[in-house]
């Protein structure tokens, strides 16, 4: 990429953050955690969705075969596999330590029938978020249904940049991209006769595939006015900014009343995404003065991984070995997100940056250099 949106890259730490605290409180009675903002804040899923889709359109404005667009797999692949993996065997592990522990401790939920070798494979080959005969909950490492929606979303979009390139559609690349839109809305719409979308483990790749290609779009918009709209004064700026996040946090508190319009959530993210990839109103500028936001941007990805293994780890810590309760989690999320934070440095160094994708030109740089 030629150009990094740090404003989104923040706002991408700081939503993943957001769903560890949504998958953190079942465990904790504190109102810090047990409030309806955090309890509805899995809806922020499909602010990642939409923005992949804006970062993939930035990057990936044609390709011109079937040999691009395998590469153009392959290093998605790369990019979010390994982390996945890793991950899916650490969940594993952690089953049979509980069962070879059984029989020395107490263990709850012993044995969990949403992970068996059954759902193992389907997390494996990363179609957890399609409807799997047998499969009836989120399995192993729960937010990896988003992970195979992205790579859902990824296929469809690849074979569509081909079609449209070698049919010579790309002025009405958009018209394209609006009927995926409309494809996926609709196929959700005859699951549940609603706007409805949060679905994860059944219908979740058609939510992936919805809030990419609104992020697609956004893209081409930003690409179409970015040079006039950036002349718009910072105030103005800075009234968008505040107004966008104002109706996503209210979204979001009155999520259960939304949540069954739950479209509504693409076109929220949608503005604001255009509204913060500008970077020219006050809350951009502050939150880019803040260097540990930069961090929770970059390790993003790895927070979004690991929280879930990282949660049960410190609940058993906590909660059942030192009978901490429930109301010490108005604290303990703290010592929590830290321990994830640097887990997540850790493994977006030596996991996301080892096994990302490199070209041929940038293997022999690099083993000239050891050299």
């Amino acid at each position: 990429m030629k150009h990094r949106f740090e404003v989104l890259d923040i706002f991408r730490g700081l939503f993943a953050s957001l769903v560890f605290l949504f998958h953190l409180g079942p465990f904790a009675n504190t109102p810090i955690l047990n409030n309806r903002f955090v309890e509805n804040s899995d809806m922020f899923v499909d602010f990642f969705f939409v923005l992949s889709g804006f970062v993939i359109a930035y990057s990936y404005q044609s390709l011109a075969d079937w040999r691009q667009f395998r590469l153009f797999l392959k290093k998605r692949v790369y990019r979010i596999y390994p982390l996945h993996f890793v991950m899916l065997m650490a969940f594993v592990g952690m089953e049979v330590a509980k069962n070879m522990l059984s029989p020395y401790i107490k263990v709850n939920n012993l044995v969990n029938p949403a992970n068996s070798v059954y759902t193992f494979f389907t997390s494996l080959f990363l179609i957890n978020s399609t409807p799997v005969p047998g499969v009836s909950d989120v399995s192993w490492n729960i937010p990896s249904w988003s992970i195979s929606a992205e790579m859902m979303a990824y296929l469809v979009f690849g074979s569509l940049v081909v079609f449209i390139h070698r049919t010579r559609k790309f002025p009405a690349r958009n018209a394209w991209y609006g009927l995926m839109i409309v494809i996926s809305i609709t196929a959700l719409w005859s699951v549940s006769n609603s706007f409805q979308i949060n679905y994860s483990f059944d219908y979740g790749f058609l939510r992936g595939i919805l809030g990419f290609f609104t992020g697609v779009l956004c893209f081409n918009l930003f690409s179409n006015t970015h040079v006039q709209v950036r002349e718009w004064s910072p105030a103005l700026f800075s009234v968008a900014e505040a107004v966008s996040l104002l109706l996503i946090g209210l979204s979001i508190y009155w999520g259960q009343v939304m949540k069954p319009w739950g479209a509504v959530f693409e076109i929220l993210f949608f503005v604001c995404i255009y509204t913060f990839s500008f970077e020219r109103g006050i809350i951009s500028k502050g939150l880019k003065s803040v260097k540990l936001l930069h961090k929770l941007g970059q390790y993003s990805y790895s927070i979004y991984m690991t929280h879930a293994l990282l949660i049960s780890l410190f609940n058993v810590l906590f909660i059942r070995i030192l009978k901490f309760p429930p109301e010490a989690y108005s604290y303990l999320f703290i010592f929590n997100f830290i321990l994830i934070y640097f887990v997540s440095a850790w493994t977006y160094r030596h996991i996301e940056m080892r096994f990302q994708y490199k070209s041929p030109e940038k293997k022999r740089e690099g083993e000239i250099v050891r050299k």
